[in-house]
């Protein structure tokens, strides 16, 4: 196959499993399934037997491409990577299975980079709901490559750690029904006992149901275009710091509170338009 064809065939390949991806629920869609899944895998082939010589970046890409695109659900394929189309990855899709295959990559370079993409997106997908959560894992994520490019873990080690942290992403996903809280409801109870002694001092109980009514006073006061408007994050502020005050939180943290408590507010209200 010509090189230009054969560029042609994978660009077309790629963007017909994306296309997949986003209508997989279409009955028209699914009697194609085969038919697709036998690009893909001729797409595959061609990306892994028929690559040049060297190890240019486009190659390394398409890799990290190729190995994402293994991540496969039962109703057919997904590219979840944001390069081939999709806006953002979900982890939750990722087995234990995938996540062992990319652990035993043999260009562990390859595995670094394709485990620091899924989770950097995934982070950054998270600071758009719950800005606690993300950033914790964000620093995480930040600590585990530093060490590995001051040479303080190896890429055997740095893989068995971002694997791990895949793991709690995804385990942290259930966090919201164990504590009977929404994700939104999740977001301001991370918010509040985001100060250690601020937790120890108020009862799991009350931290739940003062997350629940912060959600809901919030919502009530926001307004069109409220994050732009002084005088509407006042008053949520006086609403938000009277709500804490009521339910016993710590005095001496209330304003570290309230302002965090915006932030988060700030964060989700892209969400509420």
């Amino acid at each position: 196959m010509a090189n230009g064809r054969r560029e042609d065939f994978i660009e077309a390949a790629t963007k017909l499993e994306v296309a997949y991806a986003l209508s997989a629920g279409d009955e028209r869609v699914t009697e194609r399934r085969d038919e697709i899944a036998l690009m893909a895998a001729i797409r595959a082939n061609l990306v892994k037997y028929t690559a040049g010589a060297g190890r240019g970046r486009e190659n390394i890409e398409r890799d990290i491409r190729q190995l994402l695109s293994r991540a496969v659900m039962a109703d057919g394929i997904l590219d979840v990577f944001k390069s081939a189309g999709l806006d953002q990855p979900d982890l939750s899709i990722l087995s234990d299975e995938f996540l062992a295959e990319v652990g035993q990559v043999k260009e562990k370079n390859l595995a670094v980079e394709t485990l620091r993409r899924l989770l950097a997106d995934e982070i950054n997908a998270r600071s758009r709901s719950n800005i606690v959560e993300a950033t914790k894992l964000s620093d995480r994520l930040d600590d585990t490559l530093r060490r590995y490019h001051n040479r303080a873990v190896d890429s055997v080690q740095v893989i068995e750690e971002l694997l791990a942290l895949a793991k709690d992403i995804t385990a942290a996903n259930s966090r919201s029904a164990e504590l009977g809280l929404s994700n939104e409801e999740l977001a301001f109870y991370d918010a509040l006992a985001e100060n250690g002694s601020a937790k120890e001092l108020m009862a799991h109980e009350q931290l739940r149901i003062l997350a629940q009514l912060l959600s809901k006073t919030i919502r009530n006061s926001a307004t069109i275009d409220w994050t732009r408007k002084e005088s509407v994050r006042a008053k949520m502020r006086i609403e938000v710091r009277k709500l804490l005050a009521r339910y016993g939180y710590p005095p001496d943290l209330q304003k570290a509170a309230v302002d965090l408590v915006i932030r988060q507010a700030e964060a989700l209200a892209a969400g509420w338009e």
